[in-house]
């Protein structure tokens, strides 16, 4: 009788989240276009209550993430405890995570040379946004040197979540090693673990008002005259989008699981309302590795590994983006894109997307270095600048979809998932 309230008690949260997405967004249309521009409406309501609110939130959020992930890592490695069996999953993680950015660029190429989003665009129309000064990316040998931490301390002080995730498995697979020598250690972490997993619970209470009002300064801000010269690149990505989401995705499901992809869509569907609020998957890493656990039977043992790592190199939405954004951008300017620039540019996404952090409009960013090593104008990112909020959104809740749909595989592989509770 209690399991039902609880049941009862989760799935009200999941239509709150729902609720408050929609109302958020109507709210935020009235203000944009009903409400008189005013000194009141724009610092009180919009940059004032709205902004203090959601940025609170998702502040609350990024508070959890690095000792959540530490400790679940810690945890996780030490259960598995084998190197051989972390290895196994590691490797398989890794390998499935850069397989589908290939296959996400592929996709978006594909999409945006059917479309041609950037062919008969008026310039005059479109609002163009002040370039970021930051555009310059990693190169890929940083990137693999920047894995190891030269001060743990330092890197979790920063957020870097790979040298974070590097340095919990080294402690985990130790902790494991040592046994009973370290028991009391063991038990910290496996307690703090659980003392994060409570103050997760406690923050998600409070999640509809903080989409709520994310979503309500979104829409107030933007409306809706900066996305009509855009329709045609907009259209380009979301299809993309939708097609790894539900289509790639669900696929590559049934194949290694044989599990239904419908349940998994629904019960995963409140953790994607979720990240597309949010804009940044960082900050979903514990509602996936709760729902994962509780609705779909993974194995945290599973999940607290792979789920981290995945929001941390596993960026096929910001991949799409940038695919199709290329072919736009190319279009726009009237250059011709060579087989050898779209062969550069599936490299280029795919490689640089291990050291791209889980935060909102990180993807702009990396972008820059896409378009330099196709020859393309960096200045071409004016152009998308002003509508890439919303397709944020969007890809956020595509990457995190991705890390459990790998999750599920991986846990399914090593018979780490409790096929009843997936199936109930």
């Amino acid at each position: 009788m209690s399991e039902t309230k609880k049941e009862k008690k989760k799935l009200g949260l999941s239509t709150k989240i729902f609720i408050a997405l929609l109302v958020g967004a109507i709210t935020g249309i009235v203000i944009h276009y009903v409400i008189p521009a005013s000194e009141f409406k724009d610092k009180f309501i919009v940059e004032g209550v709205l902004y203090v609110i959601g940025q609170g939130f998702i502040r609350l959020m990024q508070m959890l993430v690095v000792p959540l992930v530490f400790c679940s890592l810690v945890c996780g490695s030490m259960a598995i405890g084998d190197t051989k069996t972390l290895g196994k999953v590691g490797i398989k993680t890794v390998g499935f995570y850069i397989a589908t950015t290939a296959l996400a660029v592929t996709i978006a190429l594909s999409v945006a040379f059917v479309i041609n989003p950037g062919i008969g665009l008026n310039m005059d129309a479109v609002e163009k946004a002040e370039m970021s000064a930051t555009t310059s990316g990693t190169s890929i040998v940083d990137t693999l040197l920047n894995i190891i931490p030269k001060n743990p301390i330092g890197a979790m002080a920063n957020g870097d979540m790979l040298p974070i995730i590097v340095f919990a498995l080294f402690v985990g697979i130790m902790l494991a090693k040592l046994g009973s020598k370290a028991n009391t250690v063991a038990n910290f972490f496996s307690q703090f673990n659980d003392v994060m997993m409570e103050m997760t619970m406690a923050i998600m209470s409070i999640a509809p008002v903080g989409v709520f009002c994310l979503i309500a300064r979104t829409f107030a801000t933007v409306g809706f005259s900066a996305f009509a010269p855009m329709l045609k690149y907009m259209g380009s990505v979301t299809l993309a989008l939708v097609l790894q989401c539900f289509v790639v995705y669900q696929i590559l499901l049934f194949i290694f699981t044989r599990l239904n992809p419908v349940k998994f869509i629904k019960k995963f569907l409140p953790v994607m309302g979720f990240a597309f609020s949010t804009a940044t998957s960082n900050a979903t890493i514990p509602m996936s590795i709760d729902t994962l656990n509780k609705k779909m039977g993974v194995s945290k043992q599973i999940s607290s590994f792979t789920i981290p790592l995945g929001a941390t190199i596993n960026m096929d939405g910001t991949s799409i983006m940038q695919g199709v954004a290329v072919v736009f951008i190319a279009q726009v300017y009237g250059i011709d894109l060579t087989i050898g620039n779209l062969a550069t540019v599936v490299l280029t996404e795919t490689l640089p997307s291990i050291g791209t952090a889980g935060v909102p409009s990180v993807g702009l960013v990396t972008l820059a270095m896409v378009l330099n090593s196709v020859g393309l104008p960096t200045e071409g990112i004016a152009l998308i600048m002003g509508i890439d909020r919303i397709l944020d959104m969007i890809r956020t809740a595509v990457n995190i979809t991705g890390d459990a749909v790998c999750t599920t595989i991986v846990a399914h592989q090593e018979k780490a998932i409790n096929k009843d509770v997936f199936n109930a």
